[in-house]
């Protein structure tokens, strides 16, 4: 992650110089879609004007809609259009892999790796390597779920912040004493200086347990399960909703307020704040959200 903050820090830097260009009002939420996406496709696929994956866009953004649209194929309903866009996309990254292929054949220690190619190269204990099928899967999914809550997750940072200019005024001065310590020689953000954050993390965690970006997880009973008293049967599904347990006011009185105090000393309960899930089915792209929001 450490190797991608310039390319993160380089697509932010440019969106706000053209956005000061511009004259009029901006709708936040599109262009921080945007961006996120640039970002993602430039991880997982190495593109950054590929014009090929410029056209994916508004494939995955029709994808996403229908994941919380009711299933009904039928022309003009958003599962149809989901499921349409699906195969486009399918069709688009297997192309973008054939192309791969034979640009690893021809000169395998040629360029950067992204996560198409390390993908490529997963082997099993019997040296078996994943199918194009499931690359094309894994990849979809990791697309679908950063694209969407990233640019979420900083529309509502920057709506608190602006609502508490009393902690913006903090993170800024965070922010500009990290500029003021940084070598003369130093064009950008490093790592090191995200993790020497104090106030900023505050910042996001409250905003994560406030807004609740991802709003729930789906769990399978493999066998029958008693929670205090509740049984929950072999074979049923589990929903875990998040903002249920972040705004519970069993864990917090005020769970409505906007306070960075609660994450003082040892911060909440463990177990009371789970914005990208908990245990071993933890979201593998934690890093990659944390890090965007914070540039």
């Amino acid at each position: 992650m450490a190797m991608k903050l310039g390319h993160i820090e380089h697509n932010v830097i440019n969106s706000l110089e053209e956005w000061s260009r511009l004259n009029c009002p901006i709708e936040i939420l599109p262009e921080l879609k945007r961006i996120v996406f640039k970002v993602i496709t430039h991880i997982f696929m190495g593109a950054d004007d590929d014009p090929v994956v410029a056209d994916m866009e508004s494939l995955f953004t029709e994808l996403h809609a229908g994941l919380f649209s009711l299933n009904v194929n039928l022309p003009g309903f958003a599962f149809h259009k989901a499921i349409k866009a699906r195969k486009k996309l399918v069709k688009i990254l297997s192309y973008v892999i054939e192309r791969k292929t034979k640009a690893l054949n021809k000169e395998p220690e040629k360029g950067k790796r992204d996560m198409i190619d390390l993908l490529m190269g997963v082997e099993d204990d019997d040296g078996k390597k994943l199918e194009e099928e499931d690359i094309i899967d894994l990849l979809i999914m990791f697309v679908v779920d950063g694209h969407e809550s990233s640019a979420l997750g900083t529309m509502w940072g920057l709506i608190n912040l602006a609502e508490n200019p009393e902690v913006f005024k903090k993170a800024k001065e965070e922010q500009e004493m990290i500029v003021r310590n940084r070598p003369s020689t130093q064009k950008g953000l490093t790592f090191r200086e995200i993790k020497s954050m104090t106030y900023l993390p505050k910042v996001i965690d409250e905003m994560m347990r406030k807004t609740s970006i991802n709003f729930a997880a789906f769990r399978h009973a493999i066998e029958d399960v008693n929670m205090d008293g509740y049984l929950i049967p072999k074979g049923w599904k589990i929903l875990v909703w998040y903002r249920a347990i972040h705004m519970d006011p069993q864990i917090d009185p005020n769970p409505h307020e906007f306070n960075l105090k609660r994450w003082d000393n040892d911060g909440v309960k463990t177990g009371a704040f789970i914005p990208f899930g908990a245990g071993t089915r933890i979201c593998p792209e934690r890093d990659l959200a944390i890090n965007t929001i914070c540039r």
